[in-house]
């Protein structure tokens, strides 16, 4: 139950924080930049975890299952995409997916410099 509750807080600021966003950045540029950022912390979320362990178990489902997956928005993302024009849609498909890729794999570096640091 406590697991469940985690992630309801964590679902409840992610969603508000992705609204935030969306009033400064609308449309795709807001659903771009909350994707990318959103991989690049789950990248991290999940590197961490494997090569560090900071973070308690119980900070990646809050972060992982309940703000991140409220916070990034694949719906709106296949949404925006199929509302514009063809060419755009396309750029922001193949610039979404290569950022959000790259994204992971700085996260994962960020991940590995602390535990060289450490």
């Amino acid at each position: 139950m406590e697991e469940l509750f985690l992630v309801a807080i964590g679902g409840y600021v992610g969603a508000n924080l992705r609204f935030f966003v969306s009033t400064f950045l609308p449309g795709l540029s807001g659903t771009f930049f909350v994707n990318v950022v959103g991989s690049f912390l789950l990248g991290f979320l999940l590197y961490e975890a494997a090569y560090t362990g900071i973070l308690a178990e119980k900070s990646i489902v809050v972060f992982g299952a309940g703000f991140l997956s409220s916070f990034t928005t694949y719906s709106t993302f296949a949404f925006e995409s199929v509302q514009t024009t063809p060419l755009v849609g396309v750029v922001n498909v193949v610039g979404s997916y290569t950022m959000g890729f790259v994204a992971v794999l700085v996260g994962r570096h960020f991940a590995l410099s602390i535990e060289e640091a450490s």
